[in-house]
């Protein structure tokens, strides 16, 4: 293909974990792909698969400032999503969803590219409507610990609707729900990585509450068929849609099947619950599936056993992997 006619693709927050799979998979199916990443928590190391490739460009950009680049579509990863680093300058947190819509969107709307917005289940907040459609509002706290990243998101979709609304911009926006695989930050707080990295370290797992809240997780290669997916729709669909696993287990469950897998030794601990934690989350995909044909295929224990693998090699790699039960049980 010739390089006047392939697409010109940009990926913010693609150095970090869902954008690094992203890139991967948009160099893979032919598009010349810029990734722009500030690195607050991505990495370059999750890039190695595709650093070489010359259909592969990086730039160190925080997108709170304007960038100009020519391209052809815009996939708006950007944001840190765990509760560690988002919380850790909330400011900062709502700047990046907020200024840096607006900032892709001006971009979008100067070079008259479609533009998906990387949106999240956590626009439900605390949801009292379960599981999870489209249609429904959210409970969400507006001043709470969580919400620089929860009301920054929900701004960021009211962003993107209005430049449609107002500018006939085609948008596309996917609700992602819990999401897991390799390339996970290992301190990044949540429940997939916290649990594997302890149990693979022989420490206690730490659950918070009584474990019975409950997550659906959907594995990352699932995802990006349905961003994709997303992003190829007629321009009539904007979404949001939800993107996740309708399976919903709980974190007491997800911790023991974890310590098996792992073949580790590890004791359950319960710690005290955060504020604003959600009690049950979960996505209604009727829409993904009537709209995208799409919906997760990789089981729960499958995913699982590769995510194990990666953070044994990490932990490995960093002489982190200390516990030699669980070492000689890997091996």
């Amino acid at each position: 293909m010739k390089d006047s006619q392939r697409r010109r693709v940009l990926v913010t927050g693609g150095a970090g974990f869902l954008g690094s799979h992203l890139c991967e998979r948009l160099v893979a199916d032919g598009a010349d792909v810029l990734c722009v990443d500030n690195f607050y928590t991505g990495t370059k190391d999750n890039l190695r698969a595709v650093a070489a490739e010359p259909l592969f460009e990086l730039l160190r950009h925080d997108i709170t400032f304007p960038l100009y680049v020519e391209v052809d579509e815009i996939y708006n990863l950007a944001c840190p999503a765990s509760p560690v680093h988002y919380q850790f300058d909330p400011v900062q947190t709502t700047k990046t969803s907020v200024h840096g819509a607006i900032n892709m969107l001006g971009l979008a709307k100067r070079v008259k590219a479609k533009i998906f917005q990387a949106s999240t289940s956590e626009v439900y907040g605390d949801p009292t409507v379960h599981p999870q459609k489209e249609n429904y509002w959210g409970h969400v706290n507006p001043v709470g610990a969580r919400s620089c990243y929860d009301e920054g998101k929900r701004c960021a979709e009211t962003l993107f609707f209005d430049y449609r609304r107002q500018h006939n911009l085609p948008v596309k926006v996917a609700r992602i729900f819990n999401t897991y695989g390799p390339r996970m930050h290992p301190n990044d707080g949540r429940v997939v990585s916290n649990f594997i990295v302890q149990a693979l370290q022989g420490k206690p797992i730490s659950v918070y509450g009584k474990g019975r809240q409950t997550r659906s997780f959907c594995y990352v290669s699932d995802l990006m068929d349905g961003i994709v997916k997303l992003m190829a729709s007629d321009d009539d669909f904007t979404g949001p849609v939800n993107l996740g696993n309708p399976h919903e287990c709980t974190v007491l469950e997800l911790a023991e099947r974890i310590i098996e897998l792992c073949g580790s030794r590890s004791q359950i601990v319960f710690e005290p619950l955060p504020s604003d934690d959600p009690a049950r989350r979960c996505p209604d995909i009727t829409l993904a599936r009537a709209m995208l044909k799409w919906e997760p295929t990789v089981p729960l224990a499958e995913g699982l056993a590769r995510t194990i693998e990666y953070f044994d090699q990490l932990l490995r790699n960093r002489g982190q992997l200390r516990n030699s039960a669980v070492s000689e049980a890997r091996a």
